[in-house]
């Protein structure tokens, strides 16, 4: 008997039904639309739908386009589900809308303030007013996860809760339960031989907690902080010779409770490594002994790597110079094991020579193209310059306004000695509204606020208003910028300005100096770091007389009397390669300021320089110094204004002393043998510092530590030698917190040399200061 044939038959029968199946709704031969519909919205615009179709009414619909039509509206993200069904020669397109969040609630969160955790939320692409659908809940319960892990906090789990409302919304509450957190508890490293696990793991930001790891927090992990320690450890060998160190594994253990953590690096040191030479092979362009000045490699030195690719680098930006843009430099190392040896082979290829096409800038949304142009000292339709792009660069950046310049070399197609230079900025608020306070013992409390737009409508000008309340010097300031007065970059300034100052505490007294004034200033660019600056002012000076007041400015009142007009001629000059105004660890600083009186009441001639110079030790540790230095004469008959005059001691000065009490003084009216602190016409300062890791606090450069010795003094004349024999000095420690009120400093000193009236201060502090 044959059983095949009616298997046959219902195999083939089986297909066709599949088939028909399978086949969609509006699956039809091709015909010419007369209308579309669309049915299923609720909140999304018609207009939204037809213009997501392949096709309008009049064309020809075949099932191609009805597919790609699918997709397309699918690929909106706003339908759960869309179909298509022909009625005649109309085309329905049937939708239904994915939920819209309505809501997003959190309960349970401590750790985290609710806006954070918004924003990690829409970097999923979830947020209030979007589409929902439960794979994106799922999705952002992961990363409310991952935000807690950041924070070392295993234990925490994240539960999504959706409640359906009319209309087709939905609230979403994210019920947290924290946890306790996961600390560190065990950290080693196996397989180190050349240096102990102490020396090793001094390395770490990340160890098993300290005194001070409530601020610190390094007994907390984070994948991303012990990533950072590994780079460092793998640092510390690549630096001492160790050519094939690596890092063999990290193990990441946790407690069944998740309220410890173990971590164990597993290492191989390799051989230790001298390099035994340095040769070149390529094309060097016949400047073979310019390249080898450039050599950062030792030989006879252990390996480093360091030295390795900044001579790489250095070849690479020496090719830039003379527009090679696509050079190739790469350092090959011959190893020889027995000797326990390594030789380097420097072999560059230059590449073709390019010339700058096009300099394109994205990014900024805010600030004119011409504001970053101005900046590019690269041409376009010039010959590609390595030093003139980097120099451009780091131009754009210090402009202040943003937050990252990055400049890309691309390729021209079909033009190979071509490239486009591509500027990419990440802008950052520039406009600030500050209300802060301060205090320190010399002036106590004072309030401060301020409005500043560093970059007005983009234009890169800057307008700020500042306001200081404190009870002894009280300023009120506005000032306007314009760093491209001309178009061959020089800036112009205004200041107008109001300020009353009176004794410190400790000087007593109630007179006060009321100043009122405004200037203009330019800067006149003469090198790429170095500005002269120059201006014109014109101020009053009213004495107001009061309990206390000095015979010196009695003196000055008979004179000039209460009120004195002052037209001051400023000159100016600054140069500051530190790589930090607020925590330098190496780089220099250099200005200098002048002052003449050329109208007016007064005629006067003031001048003051500072130079501090940081030079890094190693990694943490920093040597500083600071010399600062200032003088001034009365012109012609004149005397010398005394609200001109320097003042010393204090932090900021010679530490140990109390605020403003070293220089000169004056007998008080009405109070025989009582002197009051008027400083002087001259002022020498010098600062020496040993700046250190904060113990606990790892590498953390936000807080340290420091040692000093501070010598100088404030007086009417250094002519003699008696009168330097009259510097004082004092040594002590301190620490540096950028804290989040400010800059904060404490100084502990003793005076080394101190003369009889001094007012010695052994522990002093104040928010805000340098040195």
């Amino acid at each position: 008997m044959n059983y095949k044939q009616p298997r046959l038959r219902r195999l083939a029968l089986g297909a066709l039904v599949s088939l028909s199946l399978a086949l969609p709704a509006w699956a039809t031969a091709p015909f010419t639309l007369r209308d579309i519909r669309v049915e299923g919205l609720q909140r999304v615009e018609p207009g939204t739908v037809f213009a997501s179709l392949p096709f309008r009414v009049g064309d020809a619909f075949t099932e191609d386009q009805g597919s790609a039509a699918i997709r397309a509206l699918f690929g909106l993200g706003l339908f759960s589900d869309v179909r298509l069904q022909v009625e005649g020669e109309v085309l329905v397109v049937i939708v239904e809308e994915r939920p819209t969040v309505a809501e997003i609630s959190f309960s349970g969160v401590r750790e985290f303030d609710n806006e954070v955790l918004r924003r990690a939320l829409r970097d999923v692409g979830l947020a209030e007013g979007r589409p929902f659908d439960r794979a994106l809940a799922d999705r952002a319960e992961q990363e409310l996860k991952r935000q807690y892990l950041t924070r070392s906090m295993y234990a925490a789990t994240v539960t999504a809760t959706v409640t359906p409302l009319d209309r087709n919304r939905i609230n979403l509450n994210f019920h947290v339960v924290e946890g306790g957190i996961t600390r560190i508890t065990e950290l080693r490293i196996v397989g180190n031989q050349a240096f102990s696990d102490a020396a090793l793991l001094r390395l770490f930001t990340l160890d098993t907690g300290n005194w001070l790891s409530w601020y610190t927090r390094s007994d907390r992990y984070a994948r991303e902080r012990l990533n950072a320690d590994l780079e460092t450890l793998r640092s510390h060998y690549l630096t001492r010779g160790f050519l094939e160190f690596t890092i063999d594994s990290t193990q990441v253990a946790i407690s069944p409770d998740k309220g410890e953590m173990a971590i164990t690096i597993n290492i191989t040191e390799g051989q230790r490594f001298v390099v035994s030479g340095v040769r070149l092979e390529g094309e060097y362009l016949g400047r073979e002994e310019e390249f080898k000045s450039l050599i950062r490699i030792r030989p006879g030195q252990a390996y480093n790597a360091e030295e390795v690719s900044e001579t790489v680098r250095a070849f690479g930006e020496h090719f830039g110079r003379f527009g090679f843009a696509f050079a190739r430099v790469e350092a090959v190392p011959e190893i020889d094991r027995l000797n326990a040896q390594v030789a380097f082979v420097l072999r560059a290829e230059p590449s073709r020579r390019a010339f700058v096409r096009r300099i394109e800038i994205e990014g900024n949304e805010r600030t004119r193209d011409e504001v970053i142009r101005r900046e590019f000292r690269q041409l376009e339709s010039a010959w590609y310059d390595g030093d003139r792009i980097r120099l451009s660069r780091d131009r754009v950046d210090r402009l202040g306004f943003f937050t990252q310049v990055t400049v890309d070399t691309r390729e021209v197609p079909g033009a190979p000695d071509q490239v486009d230079l591509v500027v990419a900025v990440e802008e950052r608020a520039t406009g600030s509204l500050s209300i802060g306070a301060g205090f320190s013992q010399a002036e106590r409390l004072s309030l401060t606020a301020g409005i500043r737009q560093e970059n007005v409508f983009g234009t890169g000008h800057s307008l700020s208003f500042n306001l200081n309340t404190s009870d002894f010097n009280r300023q009120l300031l506005l000032s306007t910028v314009n760093p491209y007065f001309t178009p061959d970059g020089v800036s112009r300034a205004f200041d107008l300005y109001y300020r009353t100052s009176r004794p410190l505490s400790e000087q007593e007294g109630d007179y006060r100096l009321v100043t009122a004034g405004t200037s203009v200033r330019f800067g006149v660019p003469f090198t790429e770091t170095d500005t002269v600056f120059f201006g014109l002012g014109v101020e009053q000076t009213r004495i107001e007389p009061g309990a206390g007041l000095p015979v010196a400015f009695r003196q000055f009142i008979n004179a000039f009397g209460d009120s004195a007009i002052s037209v001051p001629l400023t000159l100016g000059w600054a140069r500051d390669s530190r790589d930090s105004a607020l925590v330098p660890t190496r780089g220099r600083l250099m200005r200098f300021n002048g002052e003449l009186g050329i109208a007016g009441d007064t005629r006067y001639v003031r001048a003051s320089g500072q130079f501090q110079q940081f030079i890094p030790l190693n990694p943490q540790w920093t040597l500083a110094f600071n010399a600062e230095a200032g003088w001034g004469r009365g012109l012609g008959d004149r005397p010398f204004p005394v609200f001109k005059n320097f003042f010393g001691g204090g932090l900021g000065s010679v530490r140990g002393f109390q605020q403003g009490t070293l220089g000169g003084t004056s007998a008080i009216e009405g109070q025989p043998g009582t002197l009051s602190y008027i400083g002087g016409s001259r002022m020498a300062v010098l600062n020496t510092e040993l700046i250190a890791p904060f113990p606990g606090a790892g590498n953390d450069r936000t807080l340290r530590m420091f040692g000093f010795i501070d010598v100088g003094n404030v007086s009417d004349d250094f002519g003699g030698r008696s009168r330097f024999s009259d510097f004082r000095a004092s040594a002590g420690i301190g620490i540096s917190w950028l804290s989040p009120v400010g800059p904060l400093r404490i100084a502990y000193a003793q005076p080394l040399r101190e003369f009889a009236n001094d007012k010695p201060q052994s522990i002093q502090f104040q928010i805000g200061t340098t040195f």
